[in-house]
């Protein structure tokens, strides 16, 4: 494989000779691919060095890096290796979830500035400590939480949150999006020259693995990914919180849900009602992996819900209820307000903004935090918030319907969203008074210390879920 070969160009510049600002690029099979699109794209901005634990796929971003910029690009299978080297100022990383944090600690520790993609964590505690140590040691540290860049919902929040239609009943986030099965069986390959020690970090060497595909399906497994809620749905829980001004974790979370339609090996809620119990309003999050109904199965990407307040909409959005009417959000920036009755109205005219790297890297030259759209502790309790619903989920006891209504009935917006999700799984074919959900307990969480507190014996199991045991050499160092 040609990666880690300096690849010679006529008329090539010294890495590092101007004041071009050097990126490396950590994890480039999947949206590391815009990683690099931003980052050779933007004027006084090199990619120096790019870094997989896939040597196909390593070699083939290096050469095609290489090829555009018309400048050397180096290639490394290890990060470690990259960081020493000293021919980056900043990281950019895109790995699987279970690696985030790592990355972005190791590189802030070699004294370089990190964009982290979402969720910035795959657990509470280490998001915490990342944004700790990019504190502690005065680095620009962004979170991929783009959705913060977009114009159009910058000035939407800036709406809601200046009373634009009064106080705010509740907020609702959603990720309605196509998620078939992964197949029965696991005992998928490693691909041809996959270093799986470096690939699976801080995880266990699961051996023999439980999935069929390698690449993209460890996001339903609790050990390197979050489920949709922590893939996708991170960025919608981001605008709703963002909706919301909230700046901790929430008091208070419980979860319904399970992996229903059919049987596959995933372990992930592909349906899921994450109810985050602010004081001043709810944050509900929905998750729906099925199309709209039974027979829209054989289309699934083209068959997804919408949300009731604005049929016909994406269901990749968040929807803000206040006392003066809706306003919509959807993942490409649009917009729709309505009024008490439903009537619509002109939404505010968009923001001007930067691109989220091009944000990040302005940071990177003027040294100030505030300038970031999504700074890491923005992230980080966006996907703390994620991690909080799953960890509910995850202690929680499988129920028919009748007994989850019985319990939750003393609400009556919990008691109808669950209606809601119960009524889309019954048209997706799913017998409600066969097949059980899990409903997790209702935790409490102390928003200051991040630690669930306050739950009796559950309060173990929860902090146990709520960091990791972490495998040599890949370990996240607690930051005083």
């Amino acid at each position: 494989a040609g990666f880690g070969l300096a690849l010679a160009w006529p008329n090539s510049r010294v890495l590092g000779a101007n004041d071009d600002i050097r990126v490396g690029i950590i994890g480039v099979n999947g949206r590391g691919g815009a990683h690099i699109s931003a980052f050779t794209s933007m004027k006084g901005v090199r990619t120096t060095a790019i870094c997989d634990a896939d040597p196909t796929v390593l070699d083939a971003k290096v050469n095609q890096v290489s090829d555009k910029q018309k400048i050397a690009v180096k290639g490394y299978l290890d990060m470690r290796e990259m960081f020493e080297k000293g021919d980056i100022d900043v990281m950019s990383t895109a790995t699987p979830n279970h690696w985030h944090t790592l990355a972005g600690v190791w590189a802030i520790q070699a004294g370089k500035d990190a964009y982290v993609e979402k969720p910035i964590s795959h657990n509470v505690w280490e998001g915490r400590q990342l944004v700790k140590l990019a504190r502690k040691e005065g680095k620009i540290c962004q979170g991929g939480t783009q959705s913060r860049a977009i114009g159009s919902i910058q000035a939407a929040v800036k709406f809601v949150r200046e009373g634009g239609l009064g106080k705010i009943k509740y907020v609702k986030g959603m990720c309605y999006k196509a998620r078939q099965s992964i197949g029965k069986g696991g005992n998928g390959t490693i691909p041809e020259g996959v270093n799986y020690d470096l690939w699976s970090g801080p995880a266990e060497l699961e051996s023999p693995l439980r999935r069929q595909k390698f690449h993209y399906d460890w996001h339903w497994f609790y050990a390197y990914g979050n489920g949709d809620m922590g893939n996708q749905g991170i960025h919608q829980m981001d605008v709703a919180r963002w909706y919301l001004g909230e700046d901790a974790i929430a008091p208070r979370t419980l979860s319904i849900g399970g992996r229903l339609g059919y049987d596959d090996d995933g372990e992930t809620p592909n349906t899921q009602l994450v109810w985050h119990d602010y004081e001043a309003a709810p944050l509900i999050f929905e998750t729906r992996g099925l199309p709209k109904d039974k027979a829209s199965q054989a289309e699934w990407a083209k068959s997804m819900e919408s949300p009731e307040e604005f049929e016909g909409a994406s269901g990749v959005s968040v929807v803000v209820a206040c006392e003066g009417g809706w306003v919509f959000t959807d993942a490409s920036g649009k917009v729709k307000i309505k009024d008490a009755e439903g009537k619509e109205m002109p939404a505010p005219a968009p923001l001007e903004t930067e691109d989220i790297f091009e944000n990040f890297i302005s940071a990177v030259k003027s040294r100030k935090t505030d300038r970031l759209y999504a700074d890491c502790e923005e992230t980080h309790l966006s996907s703390a918030l994620c991690h909080t619903g799953l960890i509910s989920h995850r202690l929680g006891e499988a129920l028919k319907k009748g007994e989850i209504l019985e319990r939750i009935q003393g609400d009556a917006l919990l008691a109808e969203r669950f209606g809601s999700m119960s009524d889309h799984l019954a048209r997706n074919g799913v017998d409600l008074a066969q097949e059980s959900l899990v409903l997790g307990p209702m935790l409490q969480f102390n928003p200051e210390t991040e630690w669930a507190e306050g739950n009796g014996e559950l309060d173990a199991s929860a902090n146990r879920l709520a960091t990791r045991e972490y495998r040599a050499p890949y370990v996240v160092p607690e930051v005083l």
